[in-house]
């Protein structure tokens, strides 16, 4: 009997840690390369969180509107190995990024490069493809 409860909750304990893989996709699910996008700017929020980071930025359209956009990065310890901190880029920052396009189509973007007003270029260490 004990033996069949600890093989029981042995495995409930693997069916629940697996489930977090489970939900990660790879970038072709989500984004379209063939989609690509570049948008200026200003950074409203940066959302260091797992699976992935989350870079929020405001985007002023033509006619005066401002487009919400969000642009899936690399999870934070890819970022933090490329040289991130949570506050590299903070509220209020200008900024140019490129990615490409969610297939869901709305103002959501998979990030590939960040660029700062004074020049510097972040890489979003995610899994977009290298496609110039």
């Amino acid at each position: 009997m004990k033996t069949k409860l600890c093989v029981a909750i042995v495995g409930l304990g693997l069916l629940i840690a697996a489930a977090p893989v489970a939900a990660h996709h790879a970038f072709a699910a989500e984004f379209d390369v063939n989609k690509p996008v570049k948008v200026n700017g200003t950074v409203t929020k940066l959302d260091f969180v797992n699976p992935h980071a989350w870079l929020h930025v405001d985007v002023k359209e033509a006619d005066g509107s401002v487009v919400k956009w969000r642009f899936e990065l690399g999870a934070p310890n890819a970022l933090l190995r490329l040289g991130w901190k949570v506050d590299t880029v903070k509220p209020g920052t200008p900024v140019e990024i490129e990615g490409f396009r969610a297939k869901a189509g709305g103002p959501t973007a998979n990030g590939r490069s960040i660029k700062l007003a004074d020049g510097r270029e972040l890489f979003s260490g995610g899994s977009t493809p290298s496609v110039r």
